[in-house]
Order: structure tokens, then sequence, then C-alpha cells
């Protein structure tokens, strides 16, 4: 009878490799904690809404580490061994899991399925790793400490998770290789354990070699990520992806076509170069056509640069605040060669202030008052950014702006989400706004919203300002304010922070379409 078989459920290691198995605690809890925040800010970044994702990612992976509890109590024999296995299948699971879904996403229909079930399977393995762990480590402590302890370690790792995740992980290693980091850790804690465990695994050499085998291709990936991450976002895209980067707040990829290149952020076109002229003049000179000699002007979001493009063709502008809250945007909008052509390097002129902050925290303090705004936020498909669209929002955004000033504020499509387009509308007024919608016809986005908006009742503007354009002339502008009957103002709700009812109009509209 093997050592093993004697002694199942005891494994006796030192008082040493006690609090060495303390230290092993301590990171698989940071590894469990960070593979849950990847399946959520992959889900996020594929998906749209990162409330509902983090909500559902969060609930599977928890009710599978209850189910991963349970099943450790149907181990009866070779706890040690059955530990070192589940590291083993963590590291291998979960290090797989980002690069895999990212595939999945790109060339497979049923992609919520393949997320829940790297999720259930992630989330079973982690919750059989403190359970068995508990056991291995129940005759080195009094019960009462043994519960404390590893629990008091569980937690301190989850928090060193949530902090090394949006502060380091993601900017700086991205989120498939994270994913491949952490499954070499959960290796290396497999490895790890059979020398910690040794007395209580006396016939380990298979394990060590499936560890060391984990270890060195889950290593390869590590060192490949960059490639992998490319050869899945290819998929995702109809052209050559030339740039990828997750920053803190969203992943930023770029793609070139045969004439033309696409910014993308979150997997959302945000840009074609071959139309986005369309998109910034009807963004820009309706609103610069009601304050033709404004001195100084804000724009929320716009962190490509080209409504500052736009903005910087008017001799008389003195000031141009801008607010956008990801750095990576900015800076790549100052330094990415294709992005500087287009925007004519517009963030490098001494016209442009650029603060990199929230905007709905930037509108809360005093900055002085403007003589127009360009509100140029992502569509508010999840809550972070409906908020931007709440009436509390466009109160300070009226207070931000001098008496009669214009502020224009893009509004997604008034004819794919016409209920969107109107709510924001409804919300403009309800904040104490006279408003005027119009809308353009963008080919890489189909038709798209705008409205122009005032503290006191004015006329549709009628004729541009006198400026470089290339799509925009009076009749065009007078065109742009008038709504077929399939575009029409439907009646909907105000959009406030205590309903964000805009987010729920968009996501039942958009849902139709993707």
């Amino acid at each position: 009878m093997t050592v093993e078989a004697q002694s199942p459920a005891s494994p006796v290691p030192a008082a040493l490799n006690a609090k060495l198995l303390l230290l092993t605690t301590l990171v698989i809890a940071v590894c469990g904690l960070v593979y849950e925040l990847l399946a959520g800010t992959l889900a996020s970044y594929l998906l749209g809404d990162s409330i509902t994702q983090f909500s559902t990612v969060i609930g599977v992976y928890l009710s599978a580490m209850g189910l991963g509890s349970w099943l450790s109590g149907k181990l009866d024999t070779q706890i040690a061994r059955r530990f070192v296995e589940v590291e083993l299948a963590v590291a291998v699971v979960g290090g797989a899991a980002a690069p895999a879904l990212f595939f999945a996403f790109a060339h497979l229909s049923f992609f919520r399925g393949v997320l829940y079930a790297f999720v259930a399977a992630v989330g079973t393995l982690v919750g059989l790793e403190i359970p068995l762990l508990l056991r291995v480590l129940k005759d080195q402590f009094p019960f009462k400490d043994l519960i404390a302890r590893v629990l008091t370690v569980d937690y301190v790792g989850a928090l060193v998770a949530s902090l090394l995740f949006p502060m380091f992980l993601v900017p700086r290693l991205g989120i498939v290789r994270t994913g491949l980091v952490f499954g070499v850790l959960n290796a290396g804690v497999g490895l790890w354990s059979t020398q910690l465990l040794a007395s209580a695994i006396p016939r380990r050499r298979d394990l060590q070699i499936k560890a060391v085998v984990i270890l060195a291709v889950l290593g390869a990936g590590v060192l490949y990520a960059n490639k992998l991450t490319s050869l899945a976002e290819e998929g995702m895209y109809a052209d050559e992806v030339i740039f990828a980067k997750s920053s803190q707040y969203q992943r930023i990829v770029i793609t070139r076509g045969r004439a033309s290149f696409q910014l993308f952020l979150n997997g959302n076109l945000q840009f074609s170069s071959a139309d986005e002229a369309r998109y910034h003049e009807a963004l820009v000179h309706p609103a610069m056509s009601l304050a033709p000699h404004a001195k100084r002007v804000l724009v929320l979001g716009g962190g490509d640069g080209l409504a500052a493009r736009e903005l910087l063709k008017y001799p008389e502008l003195e000031e141009i605040q801008l607010v956008d809250l990801d750095p990576a945007m900015t800076e790549l909008a100052k330094t990415f060669p294709l992005i500087r052509e287009q925007n004519r390097d517009s963030f490098h002129s001494s016209r442009v202030h650029i603060a990199n902050e929230d905007a709905y925290l930037w509108l809360s303090g005093d900055h002085g008052q403007f003589d127009a705004a360009i509100v140029d936020f992502p569509d508010p498909n999840n809550f972070a950014l409906g908020k931007l669209y709440t009436t509390h929002f466009y109160k300070l955004l009226k207070r931000a702006l001098k008496p009669g000033a214009p502020a224009v504020i893009q509004s997604t499509s008034p004819l794919m989400a016409r209920n969107s387009f109107w709510c924001v509308a409804q919300t403009l007024e309800a904040a104490g706004m006279s408003v005027r919608a119009y809308h353009v016809a963008v080919p890489s986005f189909g038709e798209w919203g705008f409205m122009l908006a005032r503290d006191t009742p004015f006329d549709v503007p009628e004729h541009v300002v006198p400026v470089e354009l290339h799509f925009l002339t009076d009749e065009a502008m007078k065109a742009m304010f008038v709504f077929p009957a399939d575009m029409s103002r439907v009646p909907t709700e105000v959009n406030r922070l205590d309903n964000q009812i805009l987010v729920q109009y968009y996501e039942d509209e958009w849902k139709r379409w993707n």
C-alpha cells in the first residue's frame, strides 16, 4: 500500500511548508479573481453593456465556485494530488480563456455559450482550490486559526488582484497576456506544490512533467501574446489590424484597408478616414454657425482630434478645451502617423488644451464659461456612458455655457435607434434647453443624428461659416434638419441618473441589428 493510500487526506508538511502553503493561497486567490475580472472585461469589450456583462459573469462564476466547493466533498483520497491536478487544470483553462474567447467571438455564432462555459469551468476549478487546501492544512493549525488564516489570505489576494488589474495588468500586459501570465502562475503553484507536499505525493513525477509542459506552452503563449491577439482580432475586422492596445478604459484598434483606415474602441467603429469628414463637419459647423466669433469652445470626448481639427479652421477661436477620459487615446492622436495626418496635428496646436478626466466630474468644477460646446461621446451602450446623457449632466453642460451659447451632442442613429435618438432630445429639453435635431448620412455608420441645443429658442441655422469644407454647404445643412416619416419624433421618457432609460432603449434597439 502506498503512502498516498495510507494517509489520503492528511499530508504532513513541515511548519515552514504550512506557511508556504498559505503563500500559495495568496497566489491562487489573486489568480482566481483575475480570471473573473478578465472574463467580465472581455465580455464588456466584445458585447458592450458592462454592467450586464459583469453581473452575469460574476453570477455564473460565483455559482460555479459553489459547485466546485460542493464537488470537493466528493473527493476522499489523495487530496494533495487532487489539489495539484486542480492547479494544473486552472492553469490550462484559465490561461487559455482570453485567447480562446477572442477566437470564438471572431469565428463562432454562439460566443455567449462559449463565454459562459469558460466562466463556469474556471469558476468550478477555482471553487475546488480553497476547500482542498484547507484539508491539506488541517493538521497544521487549530481549526479556528486555519479558517481565519486561509480566508484572510484569500481576501487579501482578492484586494491585490482588484488593484493590479485596472492599474497595471490590462494597461501594461493586455487581456490575452494577462490571462496567460496567470496561467503560468497557477502552473507554477502546481509544480511548487509537488515539492511542498512531497510527503503526501510520493509518486509525483507525472504531475511534475505535466506542470513543466503546461509552463512551457503557456510561457510560449506569453512571449507570443501580441501575435495571438492580432490573429484573433483579424478575424473580427474586415481589414488588416495595424495597431491594437488595451488602455485602462478600452481596447483601441486601428485597421487599414486599400483606401482608408478605421478606428475602433471596444470593437465599435469610431470613424473611417473615407467619410469621417461628413460626420465631423456635421458635428461641428452647425453649432459654430450660431457662434462664428467664439473665443472659447469646449469639446467633451473627441479624443481622436478630428473635432478639434474642424474647430481650428476658425481663426478667431483662441482656446479649445478638450476633455477626454483616456490618455492613451489622446496620446495616440498626437503620435500615430495616420491619425496625426487625419487630424492635421490638431493636438499639437497651442490653442488646444487637453484634460484627461471624467467629463462628468470635470464639468462639476468651475472652469469658466464657454462660447460653444461640442459633445462627442461614444454611444450610450452602458451605464457609465449613459450618465453622460442624463438631465443632471446636461444641466452641468448648460451651466458651463454663456447665455445663448450653442451645444451639439452626437445622439446615435435616428433611423436604427429612434427611441434612443429622441430620448436625448427629451432629456435636453427636461434640462431646460431648446433643441433642434438633425441628421446626416455617413456611409460607414449609416444615418446618424445630432442635437443642436441652446438655453433659449432659436431658428435652424441656414448658412455655414465660410471655412474649408468638403461636404457641408448651405443647402446640405438645411436638408439635415428635415426628418422623413420613418425618423420623425416619437414620445420617450427622460433619461435620468436613477433610471438610465436611454441605455435600455439603446440595448433594445441596436441588438436587432448586431
